[in-house]
Parts: C-alpha cells; structure tokens; sequence
C-alpha cells in the first residue's frame, strides 16, 4: 500500500485468470458501487467516454485512457462524491486518473494493482481534496476485495 497527498497504490492477488480479472476492470465504472458489484447501465457519450449510471450514486462520466489488453488500462473519472458539480467534467483539475495493473503469477491466479492519482490538482478546496483521498484510500481496500470476489467467484 503506497499513499500520499496526490495519489493511492493498493494491490490484491485474485485466484482467477488474468483475462477473467481484464474482463472485469476494463468495465468503466465497475469500481462505483456501495459494497457489492452492481450492473451499471453504460452510456456512450464520445469516442472512448461514457456515462456511468449507477443506482446509489448517480450519474458519473468516465472515460477510457488508454488500455494494453490484459496488463493495463487506465480510465479518468470525478473522484469527488460531496458535491457531485464535476461528475461531467473529464478536464485537468476535474478528475483523478485511474490506473489498473494486472500481472499473471500463473495460469490461475492474477495481482490487480489500483493506482489512483491527481488529487492534488483537483480544483477543490484542501480540506475537500483531503476528504476524497481519504475516503478513495478506505475505498480502494472495499473494491479491490470485491474484484477479488467476484473474479474468484465468476461474477465478472
């Protein structure tokens, strides 16, 4: 586990394969739920942009940066869940880059690692800033498990 002011680090081993584990995190949105994966209806809204509509917590733009099937994708997306102002807004200073990493340990067992930076340069107060990082870093441990759940357990 790496944290800092600007960005969080955590990483879990899934006893699934590698392309079972891509399946579920190249999902935009997958990790915007409330303690269980949900399906999320997914709306394109641009080349590689969509809207995530979530049924607890709304509506949120995410798109895909940039992906090397099976070792990495990366989405930007709003981190913030107070005010909800910037949940359209993809723009420098409106959204936290979300990176995941996936490494084979073997054929049947996967380690998924979330980067999720830029928290600094988002246009927030520091106390608002500070809240998002704190509640993504408590996040990330809730998601990150439940990757681990629902690969192992086929669901994604």
């Amino acid at each position: 586990m790496t944290t800092s002011t600007d960005h969080i680090e955590r990483e879990t081993e899934i006893a699934a394969p590698r392309a079972l584990v891509w399946e579920l995190v190249t999902e935009p949105g997958w990790w915007i739920n409330d303690g269980e994966l949900v399906e999320h209806r997914i709306e394109p809204d641009g080349q590689r942009r969509v809207v995530v509509h979530d049924p607890v917590h709304g509506a949120f733009a995410v798109r895909t940066v940039t992906e090397r099937p099976q070792e990495y994708v990366a989405f930007r997306c709003y981190s913030g869940n107070s005010s909800g102002r910037r949940r359209g807004s993809l723009n420098a200073g409106a959204s936290t880059l979300v990176e995941f990493h996936l490494t084979a340990l073997s054929p049947t067992a996967t380690s998924l690692r979330v980067v999720e930076s830029g928290f600094d340069s988002l246009d927030e107060d520091a106390s608002a800033r500070r809240a998002m990082l704190d509640a993504n870093t408590e996040g990330w441990v809730v998601e990150l498990d439940l990757a681990r759940l629902g690969a192992e357990g086929g669901v994604a």
